[in-house]
């Protein structure tokens, strides 16, 4: 019973904090809409068909925060066959490993994977075990893993490197279409925005038929300084809890990791593109780019005429891309929803106490809301 005594005060702590997320709602769900595209209907990045979303978050005694979130672009042997992608870099204090492959061949052959920093070693690994043990992939000698990643040591024994390579091949296997749990979770376990709990979020944008009928979905995982803004409202100032408050030198450094996804046919050219203006999200919620901040984008395109064999007896490849006269409306979406995704991130993050009795506060509600409605913004 003595050894049973943390693993039962754990699984009462998960059940406590799945209790308190489930009284924390969505952005929308409060009536507040962030930019003027429709979502799709999950309003997650799983809206982009065929994307997979998988997560696996370590909450462990008083000491570990952490976990793992795998983003997949199919369900087939994406080795095999490859999608269009880009990477931008906001700013580059951080590790995306596997990204100079991405930037130079303009392409992506293994999920996603997004963790805490000192677990991107032990994600590549599994990445490259999980990728040669796929049937098809016998003869395979090289594999391109990217993983990339936020430091969530202030809640987290970072140091312990509690994320295994079985958790990492869990996230991947387990990831399902549907709806994208946020807030406490997965990679966004144990981290820290504006200086109250972060988290994974995610939301999508819809066009209208007459631009294309296209969906971009975004995925974060949030670990940033700034000054929090909600639909344009100083939500952080007004809560007196910002970077650089009465000129102290408060903590803002983190990291953003933004995972961009579209069924539109745009090549790695445009989706870099696409890419770059994610980071115009990211500054609408308040968000610096600070000096230590490690900030980067991923994109990639699932539409099935853009994927890239691994091998082929043909010398050339027909494709067809979006013009960029075209691009404008999947730019203006990807705003939209990266600046929704990092919102969902924060109203639907919880409270949390961790390492060294860490305690870092929810972004209080009922005072957002009031600020909210005074400012007009909050509609039925």
């Amino acid at each position: 019973m003595k050894h049973l005594l943390p693993l039962l005060l754990s699984l009462l702590f998960t059940l406590v904090l799945s209790s308190h997320a489930q009284d924390r709602k969505r952005v929308r769900d409060y009536g507040i809409r962030i930019g003027v595209l429709p979502t799709g209907p999950l309003n997650a990045l799983t809206d982009v068909a065929g994307v997979r979303v998988g997560q696996v978050t370590l909450v462990k005694g008083d000491h570990v925060r952490t976990g793992v979130t795998a983003i997949l672009p199919h369900g087939g042997n994406l080795f095999q066959e490859k999608v269009p992608a880009a990477v931008f870099v906001g700013n580059g204090f951080g590790k995306l490993a596997g990204s100079t492959q991405v930037q130079e061949l303009g392409n992506l052959e293994t999920p996603i994977i997004l963790t805490n920093t000192l677990s991107v070693g032990t994600a590549m690994n599994a990445v490259v075990d999980y990728t040669l043990r796929q049937p098809g992939n016998e003869r395979v000698q090289s594999v391109n893993a990217l993983v990339g990643e936020t430091n969530d040591g202030g809640l987290n024994d970072i140091r312990g490197r509690h994320v295994t390579e079985q958790h990492v091949v869990e996230a991947i296997r387990s990831a399902k279409a549907g709806p994208v749990e946020e807030g406490n979770v997965g990679a966004g376990t144990g981290t820290i925005c504006f200086g109250f709990k972060g988290g994974v979020g995610t939301s999508s944008r819809k066009l209208p038929a007459a631009l294309g009928g296209y969906t971009v979905g975004v995925l974060v995982q949030t670990n940033f300084g700034g000054a929090l803004q909600v639909a344009g409202v100083p939500v952080g100032e007004a809560l007196e809890r910002f970077s650089f408050r009465q000129q102290i030198l408060e903590k803002a450094d983190g990291s953003c990791m933004i995972v961009v996804a579209t069924d539109a046919p745009v090549e790695a050219r445009n989706l870099e593109r696409m890419a770059s203006r994610a980071m115009l999200g990211l500054g609408k919620t308040g968000g610096i780019v600070s000096n230590g901040s490690g900030d980067y984008v991923i994109a990639f395109s699932t539409h099935p005429g853009l994927r890239v064999p691994y091998e082929s007896k043909e010398r050339t490849q027909t494709t067809t891309y979006l013009r960029n006269d075209d691009m404008s409306p999947l730019f203006m979406a990807t705003i939209e929803a990266t600046e929704e995704a990092i919102l969902n991130a924060l109203f639907k993050a919880q409270t949390t106490v961790g390492y060294h009795k860490t305690r870092v506060e929810a972004l209080p509600l009922e005072k957002t809301l009031d600020l909210l409605k005074k400012h007009h913004v909050i509609r039925p």
